[in-house]
């Protein structure tokens, strides 16, 4: 039986999701479990999976088309099930007796559902475009047709139009470029996306910072997160909570795990005291919606995780149930595949408390703004020597600033305290969860 594929729900608040890119063609064979495209939701892109072992068809979704979350956008079906159009007959005019052969059937030409369309409003033989893939897409069909205009332009003695697609045409005006001055590679030398030089970023000596400083130098992942943040910090209000904890004990737990556990962090200590610290105050383990808050069954921490193209937020699930070297592994796993764009819808779903460390970068401590519709986000500072009082005398201890950012819609500041509270006390106690 055919299963369909459609746009996934990957957070609470996602009603879109934007195709990227087809990973697999209509006609391919597919396993389940293997990727099949790339798509971009409000937060990160990932790759979708086949649900099930088949052929790839009825491809509704084209790069570029943002779909209604839940909406079909192909099907994988057995190769007698895919339904494929019945060649016509081969018919010759009368009229045209003596014209060039009848064009191959439909069926016969590979070629997305909606550059078929495309093709039979223009009344284009699909099998006179050649590309390089043998797939004809939208923008190969549009391409084609600005070619068969620009001959009819040049003898009427109007400018040449250069033929190139929509797409590219709109990429080469925000990067400045002269579509002119371009080869394409497309249909009788049509100017395709791929022919658009990509921009150059400037250099930090330039003052470039992430994302770059002007609009083409922004990626879409860089301004939907900050439409995001906008939206939280505009929506949420904000409180926050700091508390000072003594890392002493941290930094030896951390040396006798490294003995056992290669490259384990102090983001992969916190993550397993801020699992526990949530069991005993599941309160903080809530997101507001629609009015209303909504109490998470399972400890699904997200890490904050900084990207080129901005800040993705994977999840470990069940963080509560792993020990130390799970832990580890699967932190290791979420921000490699982070920064190769290799997330997986999974990776970032079901998160209900995020946790973002800047320690590692000199940061003395900062307020973060709450990953919406989560309700708390955990601030971590550098470790660094203070003077502590000991018994009332002044001494000098490694310590750690902690700072809980709280949407008071959903949390107030005393389950928000105390909370922190218990995850202080871990901190500087954690022998109760030398779990290896």
């Amino acid at each position: 039986m055919p299963t369909n594929v459609i746009m996934p729900a990957l957070e609470m608040a996602q009603e879109t999701g934007k195709v990227l890119r087809w990973l697999k063609s209509p006609g391919d064979t597919v396993r389940k479990g293997e990727p099949i495209l790339e798509i971009e939701t409000d937060k990160v892109t990932v790759e979708i999976e086949s649900p099930a072992s088949g052929v790839l068809g009825n491809v509704t979704a084209q790069e570029g088309d943002v779909v209604p979350v839940g909406q079909t956008i192909a099907v994988i079906a057995a190769p007698s099930e895919m339904r494929v159009p019945e060649p016509e007959p081969a018919v010759m005019s009368v009229r045209h007796a003596g014209a060039a052969a009848t064009p191959a059937p439909p069926a016969a030409v590979k070629a997305s559902p909606l550059a078929r369309k495309i093709a039979e409003q223009h009344g284009v033989d699909l099998s006179q475009i050649k590309t390089p893939s043998g797939r004809i897409e939208k923008a190969d069909v549009l391409a084609h047709v600005e070619s068969l205009k620009a001959p009819a332009a040049a003898a009427n003695g109007a400018a040449r139009l250069t033929a190139a697609s929509p797409k590219a045409r709109r990429l080469a005006a925000e990067r400045g470029l002269d579509i002119t001055s371009l080869h394409g590679s497309g249909p009788s030398g049509a100017i395709l996306t791929a022919d658009i030089p990509e921009p150059t970023l400037p250099s930090p000596a330039a003052g470039r910072g992430r994302g770059g400083g002007e609009p083409g130098g922004v990626s879409t992942v860089w301004r939907i997160m900050a439409e995001r943040m906008t939206q939280s910090w505009t929506t949420a209000p904000h409180f926050y909570l700091v508390r000072e904890v003594n890392a002493s004990r941290l930094i030896s737990w951390r040396d006798r795990a490294k003995k056992q556990i290669p490259g384990i962090t102090y983001t992969d200590l916190l993550v397993k005291l801020v699992a526990a610290a949530i069991a005993q105050h599941p309160r903080v383990n809530v997101s507001w919606k629609d009015g209303t808050i909504i109490q998470h069954a399972e400890i699904n921490i997200g890490l904050a995780v900084a990207i080129e193209e901005g800040l993705v937020v994977p999840v470990i699930h069940r963080a509560d149930t792993l020990n130390l070297a799970e832990i580890a592994a699967r932190r290791g796993d979420l921000a490699n595949r982070a920064q190769g764009g290799k997330l997986r819808p999974a990776d970032i779903q079901g998160g209900g408390f995020t946790i973002s460390n800047l320690g590692m970068y000199g940061v003395d401590a900062f307020n973060a703004i709450v990953n919406p519709p989560q309700a708390a986000i955990l601030a971590v500072g550098r470790i660094a020597d203070r003077v502590l009082a000991t018994n009332g005398q002044p001494t000098v201890q490694p310590t750690m600033v902690l700072t809980l950012s709280c949407d008071h819609r959903a949390l107030d500041g005393a389950r928000g305290a105390q909370f922190l509270g218990v995850l202080a006390e871990l901190i500087e106690e954690p022998l109760s969860l030398l779990v290896s």
